[in-house]
């Protein structure tokens, strides 16, 4: 394994698989960046062993999708596909991540997920989210740092959000970077997929019924231990109408 070194960043989002990212927060990634945040993608395997699309073929979808998003940097830890693990090994590569980058905000998986690897990387981002700020653990990973703000993204199973982002402006821009992943969407075989659905129409559905929730068009959930501060209510009131 390669201990990853990463660019500062305001915001990393961190993929069991190349597509994960994108199908839960793509729309949220594009609005940051077009608040002009720095954004990056760590994705912890090359998708060998999905039923779709060769690792050649992942790569380059993961590249063209980078792109339409605009992010910064993104990298591959180039761990096991299937075979994701929260052993100390896993949870110290996210350290030296997170220590390298810096990011205020991390996304991750929920671990309410029937795929085995989300769980597994949910499991190690919640430790490595706590152990990256003690300075006294793995020190040679680099200088303490904790992210003040700790997203989680659903994946296959459903999970009451602590927030939506109303992402109906950027809707069809996020339609356009999820099928940047051509392997994933279409297939003539749907044997495989766990609810039915391609990347992009789990995607489409998911930001309908939770954009409907909050009274818009599409939203993307997310969940956080604890409540989150709020320094003034009026950033959750529509903007004033003009005198």
């Amino acid at each position: 394994m390669t201990v990853p070194h990463l660019r500062p960043c305001d915001v990393l989002a961190l993929g069991p698989h190349p597509d994960d990212v994108e199908i839960a927060a793509a729309g949220t990634l594009l609005l940051l960046r077009a608040a002009g945040r720095t954004v990056s993608i760590l994705d912890c395997t090359r998708g060998e062993k999905g039923s779709r699309g060769t690792v050649e073929e992942r790569s380059a979808e993961a590249l063209a999708a980078a792109q339409a998003l605009g992010v910064q940097e993104r990298s591959n830890l180039g761990l096991p596909d299937t075979r994701l693990s929260a052993d100390e090994a896993t949870t110290d590569l996210l350290v030296a991540a997170l220590r390298s980058a810096r990011p205020h905000l991390l996304l991750a998986p929920h671990a309410h997920d029937v795929h085995p690897d989300h769980t597994a990387v949910a499991t190690a981002a919640e430790r490595a989210w706590f152990l990256a700020g003690l300075r006294h653990h793995q020190p040679h990973l680099g200088a303490p740092h904790r992210p003040r703000l700790f997203l989680r993204y659903p994946g296959n199973r459903p999970v009451e959000p602590t927030l939506v982002v109303d992402i109906a402006r950027v809707a069809e821009a996020k339609a356009a970077v999820v099928r940047c992943f051509r392997s994933q969407t279409n297939p003539t075989d749907r044997g495989h997929l766990v609810l039915g659905l391609d990347v992009l129409e789990r995607a489409q559905v998911r930001d309908r019924f939770f954009g409907a929730r909050i009274g818009t068009a599409a939203g993307e959930p997310f969940w956080c231990d604890g409540p989150l501060p709020v320094g003034d209510l009026s950033v959750l009131l529509p903007a004033p109408a003009p005198a």
